[in-house]
């Protein structure tokens, strides 16, 4: 004990775990008993409902008189199809995460003057204080980027003559300035540990006002900044489709529980930071990269079914890849035919698969896709239909962009930002009694208004 170093676990703390375990033990049978929820999720692993919320809906089931009827999935910001959304800003030849930053956090898309000058905000608040990059940034550089993240935004709070101060102006202005510079911590801290640790050359790329965010994530990330439309474009889709997905997912859950309290946005946004973190959240595209890699190791033909299946069943009894039982990718605790996102994302994947030669790769994720529904019915008793969800394909495109593993959940990070600070502004708005009208559900969903029409 006297000898050990900090990070070391002794045979004290061993022993303090084994009377824990013994102790802590709850009785599975007690939650069916008093109706209890086992966190955001229910017995059977499906959502649960956390709160109401004017941000975004989800809708996966369709009522049929006194039944619940799985249907395809749908998600809608401020009332208006996420897909329609997508349609319009690509078939308009722009970029859309800026947009839906300012519907989310306003309830209206913004016209061409309101969006022309709230990208020059954004641009305004791109830029970091004095000597940050050197004091903070470059000094004690974590291997994990979500920490890096995490204690970047803590730190922010010291430079913050207001940081304490939670009227809707002060934390808009917060919100914005978090989206801004989001990019910049993220990325800065992964060179930073790239030179100080892996010895590679160190590089601080300049913001440019001009470049929409996802080009900017391009451009500091890369020694050259170069990057081709269709890689900005796919990277701009991304963080659209990752910036909002309702009340109840556990991040966002977070943010509101957090700002309840009356608490700074920086240590509300640190919460919800330490909550994405996890693999059972933010960072699942991770582990669906890491799972096909060891697939593509272990199978003599991609594109045979028997190998596929064979492979997936193994997952599932534990017999390959991480022996955790599961196949990453599949499933929601929401969705059960099939996750909007993850059908938005596959057109794309699709085109970037062909321009870096990756084809073959896509075949096999598309495969995959197909086989894990049947594989699951027939090894695993479910309650609800099983299709890919957003992480599936997510990884595969970071990987495509050659975004470093490192950066996965912090890009993740970088869009639902968006989403977080419209939902502390409303557990703000609606702790200060201010009330405005809501969309009570999907029904009540809005269309897509073109930009040259609004």
């Amino acid at each position: 004990m006297e000898n050990s170093r900090i990070s070391d676990i002794t045979p004290e703390i061993y022993g303090l775990t084994e009377k824990i375990m013994q102790t802590g033990a709850i009785d599975p049978a007690l939650y069916t008993e008093y109706q209890v929820k086992r966190g955001l999720r229910d017995i059977n692993g499906q959502g649960v409902l956390a709160g109401l919320t004017r941000i975004s809906d989800i809708q996966s089931f369709v009522r049929d008189g006194d039944q619940m009827v799985p249907c395809e999935g749908k998600l809608f910001y401020r009332g208006i199809n996420i897909k329609d959304i997508v349609k319009g800003f690509i078939t308009e030849k722009r970029y859309g995460f800026e947009e839906v930053v300012y519907l989310l956090l306003t309830g209206d898309m913004p016209d061409k003057t309101q969006l022309l000058d709230f990208k020059k905000l954004l641009a305004h608040y791109r830029t970091l204080p004095t000597n940050f990059v050197r004091d903070i940034i470059m000094k004690a550089p974590s291997a994990d980027m979500m920490n890096t993240l995490a204690r970047s935004v803590l730190t922010l709070y010291a430079y913050d003559e207001k940081a304490n101060d939670i009227s809707l102006p002060n934390v808009l202005r917060q919100s914005l300035q978090m989206v801004a510079l989001f990019p910049l911590f993220s990325v800065y801290g992964y060179q930073a540990y790239r030179h100080y640790h892996d010895g590679q050359s160190l590089f601080i790329h300049v913001p440019d006002p001009e470049l929409s965010t996802a080009e900017n994530i391009l451009h500091l990330l890369r020694p050259d900044s170069k990057y081709t439309e269709l890689e900005a474009h796919i990277l701009d889709v991304s963080l659209v489709l990752h910036a909002e997905h309702g009340g109840g997912n556990n991040s966002t859950f977070t943010t509101h529980v957090v700002s309840s309290s009356g608490t700074d946005t920086y240590s509300s946004v640190a919460a919800s930071l330490g909550s994405l973190k996890g693999p059972k959240h933010g960072g699942a595209n991770i582990k669906v990269v890491q799972m096909i890699e060891d697939m593509k190791k272990n199978l003599k033909d991609w594109t045979s079914e028997s190998e596929v299946k064979d492979y997936l069943a193994k997952l599932l009894n534990k017999q390959a890849f991480d022996k955790a039982g599961l196949i990453y990718g599949m499933g929601h605790a929401v969705y059960s035919l099939s996750d909007p996102r993850a059908d938005i994302f596959k057109s794309f994947v699709q085109n970037l698969s062909e321009e870096k030669g990756l084809s073959k790769e896509f075949q096999l994720y598309t495969l995959v896709e197909r086989l894990a529904p049947e594989v699951i019915a027939k090894e695993r008793k479910i309650y609800k239909g099983v299709s890919a969800n957003v992480d599936f394909y997510s990884g595969f495109v970071y990987s495509m962009l050659k975004l470093p593993t490192e950066l996965f959940t912090p890009i993740f990070a970088m869009a639902r930002i968006a989403g977080w600070s419209a939902h502390r502004i409303e557990e703000l708005s609606n702790a200060g009694k201010i009330i405005r009208p809501a969309y009570k559900n999907v029904q009540e969903a809005r269309p897509y208004v073109p930009l040259d029409k609004r």
